[in-house]
């Protein structure tokens, strides 16, 4: 289990500075769309919001005098789920835009005729991969943080009880 923790790490620290830049500019676009751009903002905020609690999980794993706090098991397992799904829902949308490359790049060009030359297949396939990257990174996350509470759980259950 102690390997998991620098690949969790890592991937904490990726989603939290993603998860931050993609609430941040839902938040800036909240001026020009309106209150549904909000909305959304605050379901992504739950990104940022388990990628710290991961951190604050994985420091209190590296020093054991530091106790974990019962929020952020709490908040660790309710954020997951929240991630979980935007995760999987990411990869899922990546999957389909990888697959359907022209009908996609078709449909963007009937939303937005005036940025025609903005969009093109090498586009559409480069934010495909990304996503898909940003959803495995999110799912692969909350995956091993799972783990990692369930054997922090069981460790310091059997060490309270000899």
């Amino acid at each position: 289990m102690k390997k998991l923790v620098p690949i969790s790490t890592i991937l904490s620290w990726i989603n939290l500075v993603f998860g931050s830049f993609i609430c941040l500019s839902m938040l800036l676009a909240t001026s020009v769309f309106g209150a549904v751009v909000l909305i959304m903002a605050f379901f992504f905020s739950a990104i940022p919001l388990h990628s710290y609690a991961a951190l604050q999980f994985h420091k209190s794993i590296r020093d054991p005098s530091l106790p974990l706090k019962r929020q952020t098991a709490t908040g660790l397992r309710f954020m997951g789920f929240v991630v979980l799904f935007f995760g999987v829902m990411i990869i899922a949308n990546s999957i389909a835009i990888l697959q359907h490359t022209k009908e996609w790049l078709q449909m963007e060009q009937s939303m937005m005729p005036e940025s025609k030359q903005q969009f093109n297949e090498k586009t559409v396939r480069l934010s495909g991969v990304l996503a898909l990257l940003l959803g495995l990174s999110l799912t692969v996350n909350v995956i091993l943080n799972f783990r990692l509470l369930r054997w922090y759980i069981m460790s310091k259950g059997n060490q309270d009880n000899p």
